[in-house]
């Protein structure tokens, strides 16, 4: 199994906006994409710090989801309503253990 991490600022106050976004859209377009094995969305509302954690079954779901414009039309939709104070910083890796 691969994960995706995607960390970024948001902008002041705009944590619950993004939390929103988040559920009622790039959720839903997960969840069509193959392999997508589901997701978690930590937000610290103090520093306004947002990681989005997705699993995906193989690495080529992963990459897949990248190479077919489905992870930039995603990361768009934040900044297209201004929730972002920063770029996002991307990261990949294996999960060596799940429970």
């Amino acid at each position: 199994m691969q994960a995706r991490m995607v960390i970024v600022q948001l902008t002041s106050g705009r944590a619950e906006q993004a939390i929103t976004l988040f559920k009622g859209s790039v959720l839903p377009a997960a969840q069509a994409q193959r392999g997508f094995k589901g997701a978690f969305l930590l937000t610290d509302h103090r520093t306004g710090k947002f990681v989005s954690l997705s699993l995906w079954e193989t690495e080529a779901d992963l990459n897949a989801s990248e190479e077919s414009g489905y992870y930039q039309e995603q990361i768009t939709k934040f900044a297209g309503v201004g929730v972002f104070a920063g770029a996002p910083v991307r990261e990949t890796y294996e999960v060596s253990v799940q429970s």
